[in-house]
């Protein structure tokens, strides 16, 4: 008798509870490097999220091991709403790439909302002469095998990128991982490597300079900050997307309450002006909806990249 008049005054407490949240600071685990290209979306979101909330925002960096260790740390936290975890393209693809993973994405994480995406730029070094998709793959055609292009690593989007685009268009090139884009993009400037899959972003000066010439974005369709480059999906490969996106979610068993409430929030927060401009100026495309429509849409992100990785062979142990 005892125990059922406990839990029914747990259940009466929990609405309560979820009206109260956040009592506290909210930390946010991010498996990215500070000044990285959604490390730098999330902190200007979380400025906002926290002047909503009425309580700070605490980025917490746990960069490392493909984005694996921030997410192994957040899959420890408690089911309070007072960890969230900002998860990223690299994590539906991490299942396909690693025998063990110290989390499971679909088991310990509630959703919350998606945030965004940034779309992959493909360029090539000047040198090269195609301007085109088309012209590139009769390239590549008449040439296969003999052609490098680089990654930011090993099973990294881009890397991945690539390797559907080459599925879809019937070519083959040799991969060259690099750690990161601060090695991979002077390579493809020196013309080291002749192409190059990689965020909007960081290529924009490269491009503008004439150091590096755009060819299609990875996107459904055309950016923003480069409306006069095509997309793949558009130049004869129709529902070829592979961008990077990223979301919030909370650890599994997190209150109902609280989850709705974050994601009323974090929607509000991505309404705001500055925000909107943040994401412009970078090329990313804003992405919201509901806790189900990201449950859903993390589902699909991860059967995609299983079967790209399947037909690569990429793995990382």
């Amino acid at each position: 008798m005892k125990r059922l008049i406990f839990m029914l005054a747990l259940a009466w407490a929990w609405p309560a509870f979820g009206q109260a949240y956040p009592t506290k600071p909210v930390r946010i685990i991010v498996a990215q490097a500070p000044g990285g290209a959604s490390d730098l979306l999330i902190r200007v979101l979380g400025r906002k999220l926290g002047e909503i909330l009425g309580q700070q925002i605490i980025i917490d960096n746990r960069p490392g091991a493909g984005a694996n260790i921030g997410a192994e740390v957040a899959a420890q936290a408690a089911p309070d709403g007072y960890t969230l975890f900002m998860v990223s393209a690299p994590h539906a693809v991490a299942p396909s790439l690693y025998r063990k993973l110290g989390y499971d994405l679909a088991r310990d994480f509630t959703p919350i909302t998606l945030l965004g995406s940034e779309p992959l730029c493909m360029v090539v070094h000047p040198s090269l002469p195609p301007k085109t998709i088309r012209e590139l793959v009769a390239f590549l055609k008449a040439r296969p095998g003999q052609v490098s292009y680089g990654s930011t690593g090993n099973g990294a989007v881009n890397h991945l990128a690539t390797e559907l685009f080459k599925s879809r268009a019937g070519v083959d090139m040799v991969h060259v991982p690099y750690k990161g884009s601060a090695f991979a993009i002077p390579d493809v400037i020196s013309g080291v490597v002749p192409v190059l899959f990689a965020n909007v972003s960081p290529l924009q000066p490269h491009i503008r300079s004439g150091r590096l010439r755009p060819i299609a974005v990875t996107s459904s369709k055309r950016v923003r900050t480069l409306p006069d480059v095509p997309a793949i999906a558009e130049s004869g490969y129709a529902g070829y997307e592979a961008v990077n996106w990223f979301g919030l979610v909370a650890r599994a068993r997190t209150p109902d309450e609280i989850v709705r409430k974050l994601n009323g929030a974090i929607r509000q927060s991505l309404a705001l002006p500055e925000v909107r401009e943040f994401y412009e100026k970078r090329g990313a495309d804003q992405m919201s909806g509901t806790p189900e429509e990201m449950r859903a849409f993390l589902q699909s992100e991860t059967a995609k990249w299983a079967a790209v990785v399947k037909a690569s062979g990429a793995r990382i142990d």
